[in-house]
């Protein structure tokens, strides 16, 4: 059994604001008060473990120096016809600049005509407290790549994937609509029945 969060301030650890935003907003009911690793100056930790889970949990581990539990979150766009990239590399297809605009050019590129388009995003989260200890738990959605991307809402990958059962893509989409669906919020549902509830 996992622990239960009884604290009353939770460090998120990640330097993208879109992310940070979205987990804020996932744990705004629970009366949290949230800090980003970007705000506390935090660096970020070398993304070396082989699973969402293992970096995941690198990075919770890397931001409870400041004594405070901390949440972190890898995530990523699966490809099966890709041989699942970029996956674990999802960011790095976007550059230094963190341009999603190359990233999800490249993934049509390498997709090319004819390709099966079926894709999904994967979440694990990673719940640590300065003791150690940690949770963790995963979350997915499915569905397929379009192109040219569509929206402006969401972020990374998002214009490009429309979730199964749905005609607009995540950039199209309400953020709280997202919200309800989404891989982030997939895992984010087994954490609260775990560790908030």
């Amino acid at each position: 059994m996992a622990r239960r969060f009884t604290d009353d301030r939770l460090v998120i650890a990640s330097h993208n604001r879109g992310k940070v935003r979205e987990i804020a907003d996932l744990v705004a009911p629970f009366d949290v008060t949230v800090v980003s690793a970007g705000d506390l100056g935090l660096a970020e930790p070398e993304e070396t473990g082989e699973t969402f889970a293992q970096n995941a949990a690198l990075k919770a581990l890397a931001a409870v120096a400041v004594g405070l539990p901390a949440l972190a979150d890898d995530s990523g766009l699966v490809v099966p016809a890709l041989d699942g990239a970029p996956g674990l590399h999802s960011a790095r297809w976007a550059g230094p600049g963190r341009d999603f605009d190359l990233a999800m050019q490249r993934v049509e590129r390498e997709l090319g005509t004819g390709a099966d388009r079926r894709a999904h995003f994967t979440c694990a989260l990673a719940l640590a407290w300065p003791d150690g200890e940690i949770a963790e738990f995963t979350g997915e959605v499915h569905g397929t790549l379009v192109w040219p991307p569509r929206g402006d809402r969401g972020f990374g990958y998002d214009p490009m994937f429309q979730p199964a059962g749905h005609d607009v893509t995540f950039g199209e989409m309400d953020p709280a609509a997202k919200h309800a669906i989404s891989h982030r919020a997939d895992a984010f549902r087994k954490l609260v029945e775990v560790c908030f509830r």
